[in-house]
């Protein structure tokens, strides 16, 4: 798949993260995150991983189970509309899923993220022509297969970029 989804296909704040998307096919660009992501855990201390930059900020090791959780959240959707499934879905409070991942070790949060983009993989692979553009309702926005795929991504690189200035820097 390498058409960018086209403002007709979402709306809310997930726009912000499409639009951080580069050109390309969107299976490419997710494998080369994941190799991006393996190689920054695998350099992380566990001291490193329980950094925060501000009082009331994620650790970093938080950072990164919320973008695995949340990338859960929106292939679960993505399943969902692809199938045809029309049943409205409902939001979730990112906070609320954030706790666990505090006694996490790096390594567990490296292998849950492979688990995580390789089902993502996986379920884009076998997606028919059709299913790309087929929408479904998640907290209460209208949006299509294809806009979810390129939000995954583009959440990714949000976080990556905060990472990259708050964590590392």
């Amino acid at each position: 798949m390498n058409q960018k989804p086209s403002e007709e296909e979402y709306a809310g704040d997930i726009g912000a993260y499409i639009r951080l998307v580069p050109e390309g096919n969107i299976i490419d660009i997710l494998l080369a995150q994941e190799k991006q992501m393996t190689k920054l855990l695998s350099s992380l201390t566990e001291s490193q991983g329980a950094y925060q930059y501000a009082e009331g900020k994620w650790t970093l090791k938080e950072v990164v189970g919320h973008i695995v959780d949340s990338e859960r959240v929106m292939t679960y959707r993505l399943l969902r509309f692809a199938r045809g499934d029309q049943t409205p879905l409902p939001g979730f409070d990112q906070e609320v899923f954030i706790p666990p991942f505090g006694n996490w070790t790096i390594a567990q949060l490296a292998e849950d993220y492979m688990a995580v983009r390789q089902a993502t993989i996986t379920l884009l692979r076998g997606l028919p022509v059709e299913a790309w553009s087929r929408k479904g309702t998640a907290n209460d926005v209208n949006i299509t297969v294809r806009a979810l795929a390129y939000g995954i991504t583009g959440h990714e690189l949000h976080h990556m970029g905060v990472i990259r200035t708050r964590y590392l820097s």
